[in-house]
């Protein structure tokens, strides 16, 4: 996730974009990244300002960039033109990582990062629709070329699902009350504009809730929404191992995450390859179930306070990084 002024940004202007912890990614993929021809993949490249770290820092590297969000990727390109024939761009969900290395012919990678969740180019485009506090259509796609909109799914959905993707992926306790006020404004008036399901969801809300909680009352169902129209979670579950077994031996993979339903997926996963998988009592783990990853930041790391002084909204950032020590067997 990167931060970026209200103005469209332009390439290369580190001014508007600051991406998330990047001195700290670089230092730990950086070793991996030492051979010529060594392949560094980013996932979700955003506009490239990760991806540029790790190409000045590593002179040898070449990159894979996947994204969905085409205008993201454009910025991308424009950003690292000057890399020229070290870069492939690529226009993709990262869960096809893959079929993209595949076409590119390339079998073993030597470090992957994926930064999760929004860029601030989505949200700080009023047009594509992420944003609680500017009104704009409700659109929320990564990709805007396919898939239905938000306000396709809250329009046609009926309350129970309406209910449960609330609950699960904004883990809303008042998904319920939310969900039932969507179904009966929907029937006077189909929904088209942010600011019409904001005012559905505070009048949802009573108001003693409202004084309590912390944030925008209409926060947690907008990231429930996003991640639905998304399908951000189940990209995430594939691409995990997907990830994980194309890395080589000595390489490395970092993984940012910015909510607790992004972090966990990565942090079980982590968990059980850095695990050997010899039941628990034996005096001595064979070669054949030992780990094939040791865990290179103990836990996550997160950005320390003169970054969030700069850039609040990595506040929530969670970075972790393993390394492979071992083909699997």
């Amino acid at each position: 996730m990167e931060q970026n002024a209200a103005r469209r940004p332009s390439a290369g202007s580190d001014a508007v974009h600051l991406p998330v912890m990047r001195s700290r990614v670089v230092e730990l993929l950086a070793p991996a990244l030492e051979r010529p021809g060594a392949v560094h993949v980013d996932g979700t490249i955003g506009m490239g300002g990760h991806a540029q770290a790790v190409l000045e820092a590593c002179p040898r590297a070449l990159l894979v960039g996947i994204d969905r969000d085409t205008e993201a990727l454009e910025l991308a390109r424009r950003r690292l033109e000057r890399f020229d024939d070290r870069v492939r761009l690529v226009h993709a969900v990262h869960d096809e990582l893959p079929e993209v290395l595949d076409d590119l012919g390339i079998d073993r990678v030597d470090s992957i990062l994926l930064d999760l969740g929004l860029s601030s180019l989505q949200i700080d485009r009023a047009d594509r629709g992420f944003a609680y506090s500017v009104d704009s259509p409700l659109d929320m796609r990564m990709d805007q070329s396919t898939g239905p909109t938000a306000a396709q799914l809250i329009n046609t959905a009926d309350q129970a699902e309406l209910a449960r993707i609330i609950f699960r992926y904004g883990e809303d306790r008042n998904a319920r009350r939310i969900a039932r006020a969507i179904v009966e404004e929907r029937t006077r008036r189909p929904f088209d504009g942010s600011a019409q399901l904001v005012r559905v969801i505070e009048d949802a809300i009573p108001a003693a809730v409202r004084h309590r909680s912390h944030g925008h009352p209409a926060k947690k169902t907008f990231q429930a929404l996003r991640i639905a129209v998304n399908g951000e979670m189940d990209t995430l579950s594939t691409v995990l191992p997907e990830a994980l077994d194309r890395l080589a031996v000595g390489g490395r993979m970092a993984v940012l995450a910015y909510h607790s339903l992004e972090d966990r997926p990565v942090k079980d996963a982590f968990r059980a390859v850095c695990s050997d998988s010899a039941p628990a009592g034996l005096p001595v783990v064979p070669e054949s179930m030992s780990a094939r990853f040791v865990a290179v930041t103990h836990g996550a790391e997160r950005p320390d306070a003169e970054e969030i002084a700069v850039n609040p909204r990595s506040a929530s950032a969670r970075l972790r990084v393993i390394r492979r020590i071992k083909e699997a067997a």
